[in-house]
């Protein structure tokens, strides 16, 4: 009797187990990404982004982003402006060579999801809560999100400088089933 007992314990719990842990979709970055950042005094893209991603739209709370802009790869059309950008005063490239963004939590919202996770810039980290949408098509997705960064919590550039001290991000990442 107590080998049945024991043997309907052990069952119920790796059923228990196996029913909560849904594993998310993972998803693989494709090439057509765009990461965009604007203010009225600067505006550019990042070429290079990189990382992770699991998500599950029918179960936000499995899902996970571990993603990096390369700070190397920014862009703003003008080279005297990229080389400043990527320098000590602003980026530090070579201190603090990429942006990293790790998820904690996600929630559906009204018009979509939100993320709320660590975004690290310059060697400083600060928590974030991003909105964004997802939309499906076919075996791929895209993925869209804005929010506002201020510069200055990530000691870029000097505060009240030249550069407004909030910068637009707009993110468009496009995946694959991976």
């Amino acid at each position: 009797m107590k080998k049945l007992i024991f043997s309907m314990a052990t069952l119920l719990a790796f059923t228990a187990v196996f029913a909560f842990t849904v594993l998310a979709q993972n998803w693989t970055i494709t090439d057509k990404y765009s990461i965009k950042f604007s203010s009225p005094d600067v505006s550019g893209i990042f070429k290079t982004f990189k990382g992770s991603i699991a998500f599950d739209d029918a179960n936000p709370a499995a899902s996970k982003f571990d993603v990096t802009v390369d700070v190397a790869s920014i862009n703003t059309g003008n080279g005297l402006q990229n080389k400043h950008a990527k320098g000590e005063e602003w980026f530090d490239a070579a201190k603090h060579p990429v942006i990293r963004f790790t998820s904690k939590k996600f929630a559906k919202t009204a018009t979509g999801y939100s993320v709320t996770g660590d975004l690290q810039i310059k060697g400083v980290t600060k928590e974030y809560t991003i909105p964004f949408t997802f939309k499906k098509a076919g075996a791929g997705a895209t993925f869209n999100g804005s929010f506002t960064v201020n510069r200055s919590d990530f000691r870029i550039g000097k505060p009240g400088g030249d550069v407004a001290e909030q910068i637009k991000l707009d993110i468009a990442v496009p995946v694959t089933k991976g």
